[in-house]
């Protein structure tokens, strides 16, 4: 009982010994408080959600009723007030990037619509703008042909479908992109964050050259790694829990749907795993330059398979079966489920006990890799 205590009791002063270390490390501070707030509103807000304020032009050789509907359809917030240009300036406009659509509307258009001739209408795209060209391109063409349509047929009418489809947007009805965004960047921070700690911290220990003060004193390696383990995954669960609060439900305003403490639970498994995966890394760089090399080559990979980006069900099948021994995978999926669909313990149980076994063994892979090289850094 007196060995458990003591074991203990050295644990926890070594996590406070991690945490009066990061304390005194202001651009550490800085960073976690940089991701957890900036960064995820700007994963948020940097990509718009749909067409918005489009730069658009249109070169109208008709100048007839139909062309003037045809740009009247162009207003924002969609678009920007349509720019009337002529035939020689349309290149010059697409080079110097004024434009996003040029619209060339071509002589006798509306005339050929009623003599029943299919008049081309040439639709100019850069490209290059790619989170406006494809949607944009797909609204000017619907645009377009509704009012062709309409025109041609002399009047405007809904028209009655056979079957009628309701559709209805389960966990996002509004189809709002600044929600899933935020809270994936917010997931794939947590992960960067408490690697980059754990590792940090124990590079630091080598450059400072504490590492010699702690193989003189009385603790065990396992105390010295379960203190770095605590002490960063504490750090990053609080901002974790304070970025859920304020930055995602306040200022984002993202709704949560499932229970906060489970979802807080399942951070806490996955910081188990993550924090042993950065001692383990810190063990193989001698340097922090190393070390941060080492982190990128691990959490893209980690962070573009798991399911994040795009759905997990979609990767290759090969892809999916190693992806499955990343502890992201499954923090991704009950992170999901929990936050965007209300899930509870009886959903996510699986994802929960496959961390902790994730966790488990990268603790215990770290541990005995941390056992062989600790005294070669003093």
């Amino acid at each position: 009982m007196k060995a458990m205590t003591r074991h203990l009791t050295n644990i926890a002063r070594l996590g406070v010994k991690e945490l009066w270390s990061l304390w005194r490390d202001p651009m550490m501070l800085v960073l976690i408080v940089y991701l957890f707030t900036v960064a995820v509103y700007s994963s948020a807000r940097a990509i718009p959600e749909t067409l918005h304020l489009a730069a658009i032009a249109v070169v109208d050789e008709d100048h007839s009723p139909l062309s003037q509907r045809i740009i009247g359809d162009f207003y924002p917030p969609l678009f920007t007030q349509p720019a009337l240009i002529t035939r020689s300036e349309m290149d010059a406009g697409m080079d110097t990037g004024a434009y996003t659509f040029v619209l060339n509307i071509p002589p006798n258009f509306q005339r050929d619509v009623l003599a029943g001739r299919a008049p081309a209408v040439q639709l100019n795209v850069d490209a290059t703008r790619m989170s406006q060209a494809f949607s944009g391109s797909g609204y000017i063409q619907q645009m377009v042909l509704g009012e062709v349509q309409e025109f041609a047929r002399r009047y405007r009418a809904s028209t009655t479908l056979p079957v009628d489809m309701a559709t209805r947007m389960r966990f996002n009805p509004t189809l709002t992109q600044a929600w899933f965004g935020s809270v994936m960047q917010y997931i794939n921070y947590i992960t960067l964050v408490s690697i980059l700690l754990t590792g940090a911290a124990l590079i630091r220990e080598r450059e400072h050259g504490t590492i010699e003060h702690l193989l003189v004193m009385p603790v065990t390696p396992t105390e010295i790694m379960l203190g770095k383990v605590w002490a960063m995954g504490l750090v990053v669960l609080v901002a974790a829990g304070l970025s859920l609060a304020f930055m995602l439900r306040g200022v984002l305003g993202v709704p949560i749907e499932g229970s906060v403490p489970l979802f807080l639970a399942g951070v806490a498994l996955h910081l188990f795993a993550t924090t042993s995966m950065g001692i383990f890394l810190a063990t193989l760089a001698r340097t922090m330059p190393q070390f941060g090399l080492l982190v990128i080559l691990t959490i893209l990979p980690m962070q573009m398979l798991s399911g994040g980006s795009t759905p997990f069900e979609s990767m290759p099948l090969f892809v999916q079966r190693v992806m499955q021994a990343a502890p992201t995978t499954h923090f991704v999926e009950l992170a999901q489920a929990i936050l965007y669909r209300g899930a509870g313990i009886a959903v996510v149980y699986k994802p929960f006990l496959i961390l902790a076994l994730i966790g488990s063994a990268l603790f215990a892979l770290s541990l005995t890799r941390f056992r062989k090289t600790i005294s070669q850094m003093a």
